[in-house]
């Protein structure tokens, strides 16, 4: 008898798509129109809050072309929370220009595929990495700033290629292989799987989210290559759309690109920008190195900013270049756990972390005169870093992210000091430090010792304003620091910059 994987489920999915009557929109008076829109925003907004269930996600989507205009995608614990999201839907006074041509409901799982360990209860002997990716896929986020692909599939029940009859080692490899295919695009593509036997009329609904739809458009093309799609896999219609915020609803009905320029002011998370991981409600977040970027801020204003601080460390001899070349972006979060407890934890998802290509390092350090510890993770893509922000996060102790406990936060990192100069490395800090305590609108200073090599070190500096910090760089005390340490360490210094 073939064997069946074991499943566990997450929550469930809803993927709600609507079309609008334009010919009544166009004639309906306008106080009518802004009734509705005023009642689709207030409904979006207060979903995507989650103000309906204790936790879960949602988002709407614009989708091109004939099959709808757009798609709420609702995430929750339970089938009836989503069950009432559709219901309260049609409550709204916006529901009655709209028609529901399709949906979508699946709930999210993880198998046998995945861990024996999982499913046979020796959860002790799977690594924190992997047990985080199963949440991730139990409990997913829908990313911002980001294009969806949605599309139903099921395994193929052919009389010559029967998923359904391949033993369950053959299908295991099969589906290993798959996913090697998709570990190729990590940090482009964030995909959710969620199964919907016996609940629509497909197998599964798969949701690809990535910045770049190409992006969508390459893993899919190159998935058709692998075996388990080219003889096993059945697909239906595709869907794609373009995420805007629920305030933007007024504008997508007027026909106006979205998002709007006051949405990517307020929510916009590019290259060079702090962004929440993980779950709904998560606390972790990632910077974009060289990069500082306010809310508040325009992505134009945080490039000039950018430009003009690099510009002036330059004009001071400085090199203010990025680690490990000029694109890649990194994730710093401090905590109070035990650096020995909290190395164990990151070493375990630090090896997940090295399947995805777009992994450079994951470290810890500590601070060398108090208890405070760092885990930094550099990845070649913001999403990448973002996405590991959402699992770093969850480690033990955290209790803030590099840049958020001050106005301005410049970071020297990797620092590597020659072995036979590492004690003249120290005690040289020691001085520069006590010469910041002094200094105006500086804040606090850690000089970050990596637990794996004493040698690579990063300078973490809290300061109130960008000017407080450009004025020590501007001083003789870091000028004289910064031509001694030529002769001490093994390479240039790269300053890194946070808000």
């Amino acid at each position: 008898m073939v064997e069946a994987p074991q499943t566990d489920e997450g929550w469930f999915a809803l993927h709600d798509f609507r079309t609008i009557d334009w010919d009544a929109w166009r004639d309906a008076p306008e106080h009518e129109r802004k009734r509705a829109i005023d009642d689709g925003v207030a409904y979006l907004e207060a979903h995507e809050a989650v103000e309906d269930d204790e936790e879960g996600t949602s988002a709407v989507f614009s989708v091109l072309g004939h099959k709808a205009d757009f798609v709420v995608v609702h995430f929750r614990p339970t089938l009836d929370s989503l069950s009432r999201a559709e219901r309260k839907f049609e409550q709204t006074a916006f529901a009655a220009f709209t028609e529901q041509p399709t949906s979508y409901v699946s709930v999210t799982e993880v198998s046998g595929y995945v861990s024996d360990d999982y499913f046979e209860g020796n959860k002790e002997d799977i690594d924190t990495g992997l047990l985080r990716y199963i949440e991730g896929k139990l409990k997913p986020d829908i990313p911002e700033d980001t294009y969806m692909s949605f599309y139903p599939m099921s395994k193929r029940r052919g009389e010559t290629h029967n998923w359904y009859d391949l033993p369950f080692d053959e299908r295991r490899e099969l589906m290993s292989t798959h996913g090697d295919t998709g570990r190729k695009y990590a940090g482009k593509i964030k995909q959710v799987i969620a199964s919907s036997v016996g609940f629509d009329d497909w197998e599964w609904g798969v949701t690809l989210f990535g910045d770049d739809p190409t992006d969508i458009k390459d893993i899919v093309y190159e998935m058709r290559f692998d075996e388990v799609s080219s003889l096993y896999g059945e697909f239906d219609r595709f869907y794609v759309g373009r995420r805007f915020p629920p305030s933007d609803l007024g504008a997508f009905l007027a026909g106006d690109a979205v998002p709007t320029s006051e949405f990517g002011d307020e929510s916009h998370h590019h290259a060079h920008a702090h962004e929440e991981g993980g779950h709904h409600h998560g606390d972790g977040s990632h910077h974009g190195e060289g990069g500082h970027h306010d809310h508040e801020d325009s992505d134009t204003d945080d490039e000039s900013t950018d430009e003009d601080i690099r510009g002036q460390l330059e004009e001071l001899n400085i090199y203010a270049g990025k680690p490990h070349g000029e694109d890649v972006y990194a994730t710093v979060l401090y905590s109070e756990a035990d650096a020995d407890e909290l190395f164990d934890e990151v070493d375990g998802l630090r090896g997940n972390f090295d399947h995805y290509p777009t992994h450079v390092k994951t470290a810890v350090y500590e601070a060398n005169e108090r208890g405070r510890t760092a885990v930094v993770s550099i990845w070649e893509t913001a999403s990448a870093a973002e996405t590991a922000a959402g699992f770093l996060s969850e480690l033990p102790g955290i209790v803030e992210r590099a840049g958020e406990e001050s106005g301005f936060g410049t970071m020297g990192m990797f620092y590597t000091v020659k072995p036979d100069s590492r004690e003249d490395f120290v005690e040289k800090f020691g001085v520069v430090g006590g010469l910041l305590d002094d200094m105006e609108g500086h804040f606090d200073t850690d000089l970050m010792v990596n637990l794996e090599d004493e040698n690579d070190m990063f300078i973490a500096s809290q300061w109130r304003s960008q000017e407080d910090a450009m004025g020590f760089f501007r001083s003789d005390a870091f000028r004289d620091t910064v031509q001694w340490g030529r002769d001490v360490l093994a390479d240039r210094p790269r300053h890194v910059f946070l808000a």
